[in-house]
C-alpha cells in the first residue's frame, strides 16, 4: 500500500483526529516536516494521495518560506492528475494558488466556532453527502480566496463565500478544520497569544476554550465520516 504524503508545516498544526483514522486502517504515512527542513519528493507517483496541513504563514511569503514554491509545483501536478489530495486552512489556499485563485487579507479574522452553510452542491458531493445543511466549525484563518478556476464551491459562512471546494472529482480545500482534536486547540490558543491579543476586540480566546466540550464531540464525528469517504479514494 502506497503510504499518503502529509505536508506540516508548523509542529502544533498536525493531521490530529484524521492521523488517528489513518492509524485504525493501518495506512502507512509519509510526514514531510517542512519547518525543520526534511526532503520534499520529487514527483507524487509513490504516494496514494497528498494531505496539506495549516499553519501561521501566508501563502505569498515564498522568500521567506523558500519550499512553498515546491509546493505549488507539487500541487499543480495533483491538480492536473487528480492526485486524491485534501488541504486544510494554509493547505486549501496553496490548492487554490496552484489552481489559478488569488489569496487575499480579509476583512477580520474568523478564529474559533463558526456555522458555515454547505451549498447544495454539497448535499450531493461524495465528502460532504448527507452531511446538515448548516454545521459548526473550528477556523483560524485571516487569509481567504474566492472559489479559484474550475472549482465547485461547497461551503460559505456569514464573512467568506468559499470556505470549501473541490476540483475534479478528487482533490479538496477546507479553509476551516476539521482535524483537530480537544488538546489541538487548546494548544493553539496557548501557542498564538499574541495573534490572539492582535484580534481581543472581537475574538475571547476564553469563549474559544469554554464552548470546547460541547463542540469537540459533534465535529470529530463530522470528521471521522468525511474523512474515511476521502480515504476509500486513495491510490
Amino acid at each position: 500500500m502506497k503510504p499518503l504524503l502529509v505536508f506540516q508545516h508548523v509542529g502544533c498544526e498536525t493531521p490530529g483526529i484524521f492521523l488517528d483514522l489513518l492509524e485504525k486502517q493501518n495506512r502507512p504515512v509519509e510526514t514531510v516536516r517542512l519547518y525543520e527542513g526534511d526532503r520534499v519528493p520529487e514527483d507524487l507517483s509513490p504516494y496514494s494521495g497528498l494531505l496539506v496541513m495549516g499553519g501561521p504563514m501566508s501563502v505569498n511569503d515564498e522568500a521567506d518560506y523558500p519550499w512553498l514554491r515546491t509546493e505549488d509545483r507539487l500541487l499543480k501536478e495533483a491538480l492536473a492528475l487528480d492526485v486524491p489530495t485534501l488541504g486544510i486552512c494554509l493547505g486549501s489556499q496553496l490548492i487554490a494558488k496552484a489552481a489559478g485563485g488569488a489569496i487575499r487579507q480579509g476583512p477580520r479574522k474568523e478564529i474559533g466556532w463558526y456555522p458555515v452553510r454547505l451549498t447544495t452542491a454539497a448535499q450531493h458531493d461524495r465528502l460532504f453527502g448527507g452531511f446538515p445543511e448548516s454545521i459548526e466549525v473550528f477556523e483560524w484563518h485571516g487569509e481567504y480566496f474566492d472559489a479559484p478556476p474550475r472549482a465547485v464551491n461547497l461551503a460559505s459562512s456569514a464573512l467568506y463565500e468559499c470556505q470549501a471546494f473541490s476540483i475534479g472529482r478528487n482533490v479538496y480545500g477546507l479553509l476551516f478544520h476539521l482535524e483537530v482534536t480537544a488538546s489541538m486547540v487548546s494548544d493553539w490558543v496557548r501557542t498564538f497569544t499574541q495573534e490572539l491579543d492582535g484580534v481581543k476586540d472581537y475574538i475571547r480566546p476564553d469563549a474559544i476554550l469554554d464552548q470546547l466540550p460541547v463542540r469537540i464531540d459533534a465535529l470529530n464525528r463530522l470528521a471521522q465520516t468525511f474523512f474515511v469517504r476521502f480515504c476509500q479514494s486513495l491510490r
